[in-house]
């Protein structure tokens, strides 16, 4: 598959439809992504970031950021070669409190991106773990912050204890053909025949309510 971003001609046969998405601990440039690639006006639900954050919010090594993901972020992208694909794109909230969002915005999901940041790898273990337990294939693509050490991709790979079948991969998520290449990446690995499948959802039980006093 190319790389380069192709709008789809007139006449051409309807494209393939095929939903990705977007993870990745907070700040790591998820809503950046989407936005470069997207071409349409990309939807978003950040919120500025507010008091009743403190203490729930880490905010180290992103200091200057004053908003956040609250629901998900949402763009499409078409691919015209070599044959023509639809891709929705679907990005996570950040922080671990909205982790329950996950589950519904996955359902369906061909594959998924992990974006990293360097300076904080811990935070993407949260979401490799959850595609790692949902078996949905996926890429990681580590964000080429401006000041940021430049790792080589085998450090990366150990420091996040991930197997080889597992892409790693550079990418500045500012740039729409760097992103492109990562989202072309995820689709290759998903449909390679080697490629295991998503597993369903959990069903989250449901407690029967407490008997009333008395009864």
């Amino acid at each position: 598959m190319t790389n380069p971003v192709h709008a789809r001609r007139p006449g051409n046969r309807p494209p393939a439809v095929l939903k990705i998405v977007i993870a990745g601990g907070f700040g790591v440039g998820k809503t950046t992504l989407v936005g470069a690639v997207s071409e349409i006006e990309p939807l978003t639900t950040e919120e500025h970031l507010t008091v009743a954050s403190n203490g729930i919010d880490d905010l180290a090594g992103v200091e200057a950021k004053t908003t956040t993901t609250v629901s998900m972020d949402f763009g499409r992208i078409t691919f015209d070669q070599p044959q023509p694909l639809l891709l929705y794109l679907f990005g996570t909230p950040g922080q671990d409190r909205f982790l329950f969002t996950w589950h519904d915005l996955c359902h369906g999901a061909l594959g998924a991106v992990v974006l990293a940041d360097t300076r904080r790898l811990e935070t993407s273990f949260t979401a490799i773990g959850f595609f790692e337990q949902r078996q949905l294939p996926f890429v990681v693509a580590v964000n080429q912050f401006d000041g940021a050490h430049r790792y080589p991709t085998c450090e990366i790979r150990d420091a996040l204890h991930l197997p080889a079948r597992i892409p790693v991969l550079r990418c500045d998520a500012r740039d729409p053909h760097s992103a492109a290449t990562v989202l072309i990446t995820v689709v290759d690995l998903a449909l390679s025949p080697t490629a295991t499948r998503p597993l369903p959802a959990p069903r989250i039980p449901v407690q029967p309510p407490s008997p009333a006093p008395g009864a």
